[in-house]
């Protein structure tokens, strides 16, 4: 008697499952509608910024303006010693009334030779003479004025004048300096169209806007908005950041969009159908992004990688690896292995 209770509990026992289902939470993979958003801070720009400088060199004797100060064309901003602009002028002045009073002398003398030719009273080679040295000093008059010219438009670039109107945006040397020819002085923002710019990263410009406007904001005022168009991208990569610039175009900028200003730009792209599955759903197989799909006959599981198009709060936007209608295990994943049978209650994947 004993001994058939311990056989029919020996049956029990072996009858048992070795590995229970494991209950877990499903979801069926479906197709959405996904236009992602992206927000970037910039600042406010000229669209033409420009250096100034002098066009001679010398000694700097006065600086009349500051960063920040806003210019018009014609106003004077630095000065330079012009002592030996001025001494060029007066030898050049001095070599004009030279060139000519030999110029005079030697017209007389070819109008008398022409003359006396006439007459017979000299020979063609002094009245060649004559007109040859003419001719040279005419060419020496005008070599001196073309020297007076130079030596006039020397004097005159030892005054920097802004030449546009703007803002200075930057001061590269002090009264008291010593500057070379074409050595930046000043670096302006010229009024007129701005520009928000921003540093992105350049997987941005593998996808498309829905709509070429971007939103502006102004990061210190909120209610101060405008809408821009991107003008420019660099061709080339920031080594230190990374970034490429990207210039946009400010339709009408307010007033207080001033330059160096920060603001946010706000675009959105082009929709695109995508499975989005939950965190919960996202595991990892050989360092890469997985998921277990669930076969829908035998209940049991497998890894699947997947591609990612990007992670967002609460959700991971899948761009390959998962077909729409495919069973996903979206809770309890840490649980499972290979090929294990899962159990969810009935609808749950629907």
């Amino acid at each position: 008697m004993v001994a058939v209770t311990g056989l029919a509990g020996c049956q029990q026992q072996t009858s048992r499952p070795e590995n229970p289902p494991i209950v877990v939470q499903v979801e069926t993979a479906k197709l959405t509608d996904y236009a992602p958003m992206v927000q970037l801070t910039g600042e406010i720009r000229a669209q033409v910024e420009s250096d100034l400088s002098f066009r001679v060199g010398g000694r700097i004797t006065e600086r009349l303006v500051n960063v920040g100060d806003h210019v018009t064309a014609d106003q004077v901003l630095a000065r330079l010693d012009p002592q030996q602009q001025q001494a060029t002028l007066t030898a050049a002045e001095a070599a004009v009334q030279s060139a000519e009073a030999v110029l005079r002398e030697a017209t007389s003398t070819y109008q008398r030779q022409k003359a006396l030719l006439v007459q017979g009273f000299t020979t063609k080679r002094e009245h060649d003479q004559a007109q040859e040295a003419s001719r040279t000093a005419q060419a020496a008059l005008d070599t001196a004025r073309a020297q007076l010219g130079t030596a006039r438009d020397h004097l005159s670039d030892t005054v920097l004048r802004a030449g546009v109107s703007g803002v200075i945006t930057a001061r590269k040397a002090e009264t008291g300096q010593v500057v070379q020819v074409a050595q930046t002085i000043f670096s302006i923002a010229q009024d007129g169209p701005r520009d928000a710019v921003f540093n992105v990263y350049e997987s941005i410009f593998t996808r498309e806007l829905a709509d070429p406007a971007i939103a502006l904001t102004l990061v210190s005022d909120p209610a101060v908005m405008a809408t821009g168009t991107v003008r420019e991208i660099s061709p080339t990569v920031d080594r230190a950041t990374g970034t490429v610039r990207a210039k946009v175009a400010i339709k009408h900028p307010p007033a207080d969009m001033t330059l160096g200003a920060a603001v946010i730009g706000e675009g959105r792209f082009q929709t695109r159908r995508l499975v989005v599955i939950p965190w919960g759903a996202l595991s990892s197989g050989n360092g890469r992004p997985a998921v277990w799909t669930v076969d829908p006959r035998s209940k049991s599981v497998s890894l699947r990688p997947i591609t990612v198009e990007a992670y967002e709060t609460g959700k991971v936007v899948v761009r390959g690896g998962l077909q729409p209608g495919e069973i996903i295990v979206t809770g309890g994943a840490q649980f499972l292995r290979p090929n294990q049978v899962v159990a969810f209650p009935e609808g749950a994947a629907s």
